[in-house]
């Protein structure tokens, strides 16, 4: 099968692709997020767990300008980001973001939806970008669905749609804000079963995630937040086997499934 994403890393830059410090939001006197600091080296995956509130779509949705700061600084690829709007429309380009609302464009079919960015906004010819696209539809199995416009699908298609279209406009880091958390269950493992393709094929991604087994599969870092600071930071494998913090561990304990003895 072909590889999705066409940013398989191809240097031996060790300068963190995304580099985060000293990050503070605030939404007037409530702190959201308190000093958040880490980096993301390229080809790795970090998920960010924690209790509801704790500032992970915040945090996540500060790394795509969709959110203000109050302090700190963003780089990415070495370089600080200003914050001003201007920069922030260039780079979406490069930093593809996918919500769990799909937002696709109703009036548009899934062909129109998927050439926007790419011929609008990085002014590509439509002779490059249809071949990649087609390339992509195959690759998740929608190629049927390249006309057919978004009330005609499912949400796990729509949500395979979105990835799709963020996909083709190139991106080097991918975001991923609870994509699976307003789909049917039987919907789920379409999603999350492209996300870990993406992430055998090196792809840079943050994902937030309530979809415990993905995320011990999928993690090469996690993150575990809670009230805006980052309470624990471990390999995948460290936080789901060892995890360093009380806190961590009864969390892990409410997100598993209820056995017989519990429920009885």
């Amino acid at each position: 099968m072909a590889e999705l994403s066409d940013n398989v890393p191809t240097t031996t830059d060790e300068t963190p692709l995304l580099s985060v410090k000293h990050l503070r939001k605030a939404y007037g006197d409530h702190e959201v997020l308190k000093d958040i600091s880490f980096d993301v080296p390229r080809g790795k995956v970090f998920v960010l767990l924690g209790p509801s509130g704790s500032g992970k779509s915040t945090l996540i949705r500060c790394l795509n300008g969709l959110e203000t700061i109050q302090g700190g600084t963003i780089e990415f690829k070495g370089k600080p980001v200003s914050g001003t709007e201007k920069e922030w429309r260039k780079l979406r380009t490069e930093i593809g973001m996918v919500f769990q609302s799909y937002d696709l464009f109703p009036n548009l079919t899934v062909a129109q939806n998927i050439l926007l960015g790419p011929t609008k906004v990085q002014k590509r010819a439509k002779s490059e970008v249809e071949p990649q696209m087609d390339r992509l539809l195959a690759d998740v199995q929608l190629s049927e669905y390249r006309n057919a416009y978004p009330r005609e699908l499912s949400g796990g298609q729509k949500q395979r749609i979105a990835i799709v279209r963020a996909l083709t406009m190139n991106p080097e880091l991918m975001l991923f804000d609870e994509v699976t958390a307003s789909l049917d269950p039987e919907m789920v493992r379409e999603v999350l079963e492209l996300m870990l393709r993406l992430a055998k094929e090196h792809m840079t991604m943050i994902v937030v995630t309530h979809e415990m087994e993905f995320a011990r599969r999928v993690a090469d870092t996690v993150l575990f937040l809670e009230n805006g600071v980052i309470l624990e930071r471990q390999s995948g494998e460290d936080f789901f086997t060892h995890p360093a913090t009380d806190r961590a561990r009864s969390f892990l304990e409410s997100m598993s499934p209820i056995t017989d003895d519990e429920a009885k």
